[in-house]
């Protein structure tokens, strides 16, 4: 009787642990779909702004519709590589990489998609048992699943601005695509 009562627990044990490591699969994978269609509306949100408007800002205090296609791209690398892979963070004041600097149309959309790419190939190679451990974000106690979470709401909220932008050019934004 003891033994099938311990098998029991073995059993019982290991489907939670199985289970809970489907689950963060699970999570993965959805995340990576939500990702990567958010990548392609904001491709095409980034496609349809007529160059000569990327400096366009909604008041002065606002940043220009290129300067949020860069912030969303500098936010990624830095929730992903520095948070999230304790990689340095790039010096907002130095590094021009995902900055607007000199940037055309072509040259951001291309660093949108080196961005999203990395942040993918990220993701995908991140070790989900790490999924709970804690960091300071900005003065706040997060899991690292949360910071995950964050990086998607800071994509959304960025890229609704630069929507209105749009709007307010007399540009009609292009169909959402759900599931981002």
């Amino acid at each position: 009787m003891k033994r099938i009562l311990i098998f029991s627990f073995i059993v019982l044990f290991a489907s939670c642990t199985s289970q809970s490591k489907t689950e963060q699969t699970d999570f993965i994978k959805d995340y990576l779909e939500r990702l990567e269609n958010s990548r392609k509306y904001l491709v095409l949100v980034a496609e349809e702004m007529p160059e000569d408007k990327y400096g366009f800002k909604a008041t002065p205090e606002s940043m220009s519709f290129a300067e949020n296609l860069m912030h969303i791209t500098w936010a990624m690398d830095w929730h992903c590589q520095s948070l999230l892979g304790e990689r340095k963070a790039r010096d907002w004041n130095t590094d021009n990489t995902l900055k607007v600097a000199n940037k055309s149309k072509a040259e951001m959309i291309a660093t949108i998609n080196k961005t999203f790419d990395e942040t993918i190939k990220f993701i995908k190679e991140f070790d989900t048992s790490k999924f709970n451990d804690r960091l300071d974000y900005l003065g706040l106690d997060r899991s690292k699943r949360q910071i995950l979470l964050l990086l998607s709401d800071h994509v959304t909220h960025h890229r609704a601005q630069i929507l209105v932008y749009l709007r307010l050019n007399g540009i009609k934004p292009p169909r959402y695509v759900l599931y981002q």
